[in-house]
């Protein structure tokens, strides 16, 4: 098999990856929306290192010393239980707890959930064995599994003991991270040995080299490695900031009551339901794929050329796939944020400021798609050095960010965070964009073509919008669920537009999502 048939095989897996995770979330989301039945406002406000290990681990291909990695990897297990006792005594005695009557049981919840998170510890060189070796269907039945899992025990616990409050939560944390642990370390002890490890040269053959061990003559990690995770480490925690730093504006500030907090938790949960579905999948996926084709921190003239055309064409259809899909989103999303919420969580969710925050998000998911692939190439191609300066550049971002959220809440509400976000994510993406000129500089590919939309495209995506603000306007959404269904009639109609228009001007794209999702079931019919 040639070099381009190895990369072909590995972006088709990634693709498969995607796919099947969108198929298995969505059932995921319909059982969170029926939870949303049996909670109160109060309740929403509460339910809410490895990152680092992640990134390192990955960077490369399957051709190294894994007992090293597997040594690495523990130690995200005593690193994590330092953070869950600083952050369980943060929350615990720093912070004011809510309401006894109205949310009880808060102080053990808060341990349950740290457990739980150590507990899915365990399953962490499993899970990057499994990535590095392309193991696609284990990742994404395990944590399938463990989702529907947790969302059918909720669901159960909400309607036969709802008096036990947070604990139904922490239950369904729990059998989560233990399902997902399980499906690992089963599918591991039967595989390690078998003919088919064997066949694929594994590079572990006992399920004793899965625990942490001495190496003869070796150091227990790779020190390479470790400095790598320790910049990762450092930017995945300024990420943090940059990703959840609303969080802490609105719990060490109290910006908004705790009830509204619950509402913008679940306003952002289901605006970002795309991002979870689609975008994060995407990113894993070829986060993975670039790792293996790139070598880190050389110039593409020091490379394979064939493995970085082969990148350059992924990254270019990657980011017209993504673009496309956040154009449709913020157009559409729109017109129909009030009906969403309604649908979803009732007028706990369509009253008040819901429908404007969920607007405003549809842009933020825009943004959220593009960012999602330009960080994924971007960090997979920089070498420690470079992820060192753009550390310094998160720290100003993560201040800037937080100084923003704070005056922009007291003038905006709770739509100020979106608005930080998005004025967060715009600079993300600018130094990604500008990394990914300066790498392929002097070389025959531009894939930041990809960020280009088709004319064609571009008018047909206007004109339903206008199209769908107009229907709103006249059909939804208090007069009925026959109007509701005209007002979706129409959406429906403008988006076979919109896709339509995507197959006529967009042939490109079309060629890759037919080779890279529909090959393996052609190659079958044939």
């Amino acid at each position: 098999m040639s070099s381009r048939d190895v990369l072909k095989s590995a972006a088709t897996s990634a693709s498969y990856n995607v796919l099947l995770q969108v198929v298995f979330r969505v059932l995921t989301f319909l059982l969170n929306a029926f939870t949303l039945r049996f909670v109160s406002k109060e309740l929403l406000g509460v339910v809410n290192v490895r990152e680092a290990f992640r990134r390192a681990c990955l960077s490369g291909g399957t051709e190294q010393n894994w007992r090293q990695i597997i040594n690495l990897l523990w130690l995200t297990l005593p690193l994590g239980s330092l953070w869950a006792f600083a952050l369980g005594s943060v929350w615990l005695w720093l912070l004011e707890a809510p309401d006894s009557h109205s949310v009880p049981h808060y102080a053990p919840a808060v341990g349950l959930f740290g457990l739980a998170a150590l507990q899915e510890l365990l399953a962490e060189p499993l899970w990057v064995l499994a990535q590095a070796h392309m193991f696609v269907r284990l990742k994404v039945v395990a944590e399938s599994l463990a989702m529907v899992a947790r969302c059918a025990l909720t669901a159960v616990l909400l309607l036969s003991a709802p008096q036990l409050g947070l604990y139904i939560f922490c239950a369904a944390q729990l059998v989560y991270t233990g399902t997902l642990v399980l499906c690992y370390a089963v599918y591991f002890l039967h595989f390690l040995g078998s003919a088919e490890a064997k066949r694929m040269c594994f590079p572990l053959h006992r399920a004793g080299e899965l625990l942490p061990s001495t190496l003869n003559g070796e150091p227990a990690v790779n020190q390479k490695l470790a400095r790598l995770t320790w910049s990762f480490f450092k930017q995945s925690f300024l990420k943090q900031i940059l990703t959840e730093g609303e969080r802490y504006v609105m719990t060490f500030l109290n910006v908004l009551s705790f009830g509204d907090q619950g509402v913008y938790d679940i306003v952002n949960n289901l605006g970002s339901m795309v991002a979870r579905f689609v975008f994060l999948p995407i990113e894993e996926s070829f986060y993975i794929f670039f790792a293996k084709v790139l070598e880190r921190g050389q110039k593409v003239r020091d490379q394979r050329q064939d493995n970085v055309a082969m990148a350059a064409e992924v990254l270019e259809c990657l980011l017209k796939l993504v673009l496309v899909i956040g154009l449709i989103i913020t157009v559409f999303g729109y017109s129909y944020s009030d009906l969403a919420l309604d649908i979803y969580g009732g007028s706990l969710l369509s009253s008040g400021t819901g429908p404007s925050l969920l607007r405003c998000y549809s842009f933020y998911v825009l943004l959220l798609a593009v960012n999602g692939v330009t960080e994924c190439f971007t960090f997979a191609a920089m070498s420690k050095e470079e992820v060192e300066r753009y550390n310094v550049a998160m720290l100003a971002l993560s201040v800037s960010f937080l100084v923003l959220s704070y005056f922009l809440t007291w003038w905006q509400g709770s739509v100020g965070f979106v608005l930080a976000n998005c004025l967060n994510m715009a600079l993300r993406i600018v130094h990604s964009l500008l990394y990914i000129r300066r790498y392929f500089e002097g070389s025959p590919w531009a894939p930041l073509n990809g960020l280009l939309p088709s004319p064609l495209l571009l008018f047909a995506l206007g004109l339903s919008g206008v199209i769908s603000c107009l229907s709103e306007a006249t059909f939804c959404c208090d007069r009925g669920w026959l109007f509701r269904l005209v007002h979706v009639a129409v959406g429906a109609g403008c988006l076979l537009g919109v896709l339509a228009s995507v197959l006529l001007s967009e042939t490109r794209l079309v060629r890759f999502l037919h080779a890279q999702l529909l090959s393996r079931y052609t190659k079958k019919e044939t």
